[in-house]
């Protein structure tokens, strides 16, 4: 399949399906859309892929724990929206692909940005620039920003603190109660570091002078931790190995069965 295909439903209409989506479908649907840009090899997906997607610890946010009963109803759910479906593996084993494209209504830049809103929720556009372009590449902010435009416009992504630096934007699939939830937590965090800016323009008072100097003992710079980013790249590559192998020993099986009946 080629993801760059841009015109995947059999529905003739123009206008974008979209509507907000369970925490549990979001995860799913954004796997199906990552996995298809990043491992195209192995996409379409077995349902144990994704649910080694929807659970891996890298790029994803919050970290979740979903059983294959879990990953499935969100797939069936998803199927009856028009925004994924079934398509027939090799052997028996059946395959999922998304349609995200029509269903979302965008291009593959865009589509990017959303799967990294998906995958890890609001966040600032610097941060997301950066992600984003592991997918597609966006050179810069300036060459993000038209894309951001484009999906507010289409109403695919909302701005929880004003333009700027350090500006956060977040997808609008979020289901109302949780939308209402996050901007007034982001509003919380804008206003507390709003306040800790303003105490650190402000002039310091006159600190108070010891009568008799202490010794103390030197301190020790602060030494930078391991970087586990490429080891939790690593684990998840060896999850998707085991998933496929998984999915091997399942057809293996499945023409044993048919041989011996």
């Amino acid at each position: 399949m080629n993801d760059t295909t841009q015109s995947q439903s059999d529905d003739s209409s123009d206008q974008p399906k979209w509507k907000p989506l369970t925490r549990t479908q979001r995860r799913v649907f954004g796997v199906l859309v990552e996995k298809a840009k990043t491992t195209p090899d192995a996409y379409p997906m077995t349902l144990n892929g994704i649910t080694t997607g929807c659970n891996q610890k890298s790029n994803r946010s919050p970290l979740m724990n979903l059983t294959a009963d879990e990953v499935e109803t969100a797939l069936d759910q998803l199927r009856n929206m028009s925004a994924v479906a079934e398509v027939q593996g090799s052997g028996r084993v059946a395959k999922y692909r998304h349609y995200a494209y029509d269903w979302l209504g965008v291009d593959k830049t865009e589509i990017a940005v959303m799967t990294e809103l998906l995958l890890r929720g609001e966040q600032t556009v610097g941060e997301l620039r950066g992600r984003a372009a592991r997918m597609e590449p966006i050179a810069d902010l300036n060459a993000l920003k038209p894309v951001l435009d484009s999906l507010i416009e289409k109403g695919l992504v909302v701005s929880l603190t004003p333009e700027g630096r350090g500006q956060i934007v977040t997808h609008n699939l979020y289901e109302p109660h949780e939308m209402r939830h996050l901007q007034t937590k982001v509003g919380s965090m804008a206003a507390a570091a709003a306040d800790e800016e303003r105490a650190a323009s402000s002039p310091p008072s006159a600190a108070p002078v010891a009568s008799r100097p202490t010794a103390s003992a030197p301190v020790a710079a602060p030494t930078a931790g391991p970087d586990n980013s490429e080891l939790l790249e690593r684990i998840d590559d060896l999850e998707l190995q085991v998933a496929r192998l998984q999915e091997i020993v399942q057809q293996l099986d499945a023409r044993l069965t048919h041989i011996e009946s």
